[in-house]
């Protein structure tokens, strides 16, 4: 029983989980308003026909009154005959139509009271009625509004979560040049270095050993005018320089004037 109980409850949790997904409170709103206007309506009617009901009695009660007076007029004319049977007769008669005019004021006293409670009534729905509508259109415009509102930040939402995979492709994008360039670089500086050079095959190999020959050849022939430099300034004199040369020059030439 326990269980059967259980399931009873899973099935209607889920049932109105379900209901509650697929209202619409506006379409719910809107049938509430129809019901009332309904409501309101059969009190209307209702009003109509107790006036209309009240009338017919008045109408019957009218027509009692009138045969209320021809009754009395037949019995002044019965005893002016010196009929008094039939002027008691006439009485009679006009004893029971007073009762039955009785009743039928009784009745619509009756009927006017009630018709004043409907009156009373249909004015109390009829505000509550209107005060519905006004308090339903103003729920269907926030709620309209609210659902404007998630479908905007949902929008917004699908937009942020595209930004950030766009950001991550960008950041990807951004990596993947800085890499090229580190590597673009450091093939430059491998070809200023020469390590590249390798990759030529054997004809690099030999301009590298030529151009190791000109750099040696270039070493030997610096070093050989530089002992050339040497040789000749142990030619002269010792402890003789070129500037001792210039003056014993300037000696000689002095008088050599003195003597002409």
């Amino acid at each position: 029983m326990g269980m059967f109980s259980r399931m009873s409850t899973i099935v209607k949790s889920k049932m109105n989980r379900m209901l509650d997904q697929a209202e619409d409170p506006r379409e719910t709103l809107d049938y509430s308003y129809e019901k009332q206007l309904e409501m309101l309506q059969n009190v209307k009617r209702g009003v109509v026909e107790m006036v209309t009901a009240k009338r017919r009695i008045q109408q019957q009660a009218a027509k009692v009154r009138e045969n209320i007076e021809r009754l009395e007029r037949q019995a002044r004319q019965a005893l002016e005959a010196d009929r008094e049977d039939l002027a008691r007769l006439a009485l009679q008669r006009k004893q029971n139509a007073l009762i039955e005019l009785q009743g039928l004021d009784e009745q619509i006293e009756g009927m006017e009271q009630e018709q004043q409670k409907l009156a009373i009534a249909e004015q109390r729905l009829q505000a509550k009625v209107d005060a519905f509508r006004n308090k339903k259109e103003i729920i269907k415009a926030q709620y309209t509004a609210a659902q404007a509102q998630v479908r905007i930040g949902s929008a917004l939402g699908g937009i942020s979560e595209e930004m950030s995979d766009v950001s991550m492709a960008m950041q990807r994008a951004e990596n993947k040049t800085d890499q090229l360039r580190a590597k673009a670089g450091a093939i430059d500086e491998l070809v200023e270095t020469g390590v590249l050079d390798d990759f030529g095959g054997p004809r690099d190999d030999i301009e590298r050993e030529l151009a190791q020959l000109s750099i040696s050849q270039g070493v030997e022939e610096e070093l050989a005018a530089l002992k050339g430099t040497g040789s000749a300034a142990t030619a002269l004199p010792s402890g003789q320089t070129d500037i001792d040369s210039e003056l014993d020059a300037l000696r000689n030439r002095g008088s050599s004037q003195a003597q002409g």
